[in-house]
């Protein structure tokens, strides 16, 4: 399984505007520090932003900021809201893709490992990986 670029930038900016904090960090200056495209990243932030993790200050001395504590943002939960799915297949998004489907298992058991997949993730927060940078697995 893999990322998103998406999702792998959203922890990533989270985890970069938290060890800024208390100061406010630019959309720009977490771009230039992740090696991002500032376009790009404007997107995550701004999602973040609606999902409440971030908090965006306008103005000449605007910012970045966490929009709650680390250790309220659990990392499966903050992974399922940035992902857009988690078909791995085909035919688990389009059950027409496939003419196999009616006697193949195999969507079965990757929705079975997907699900031990996020089971796992739910057992951190991103304050758990920020103590340990070693864990971070997303790239």
């Amino acid at each position: 399984m893999q990322l998103t670029k998406f999702t792998d930038y959203g922890i990533r900016t989270l985890l970069t505007v938290a060890q800024a904090a208390p100061e406010l960090i630019s959309v720009s200056k977490v771009a230039e520090q992740n090696n991002i495209s500032r376009n790009h990243l404007t997107k995550v932030a701004n999602k973040l932003v609606s999902l409440g993790y971030l908090e965006s200050v306008r103005g000449k001395y605007g910012g970045l900021r966490l929009g709650m504590p680390l250790t309220d943002i659990p990392l499966g939960h903050l992974v399922r809201q940035l992902e857009p799915d988690f078909n791995l297949v085909a035919c688990m998004g389009d059950h027409q893709a496939c003419t196999l489907l009616p006697t193949c298992g195999l969507p079965r058991v990757l929705q079975e490992a997907t699900a031990a997949f996020l089971a796992t993730l739910d057992h951190y927060t991103l304050a758990s990986v920020a103590k340990q940078p070693d864990m971070i697995l997303v790239q």
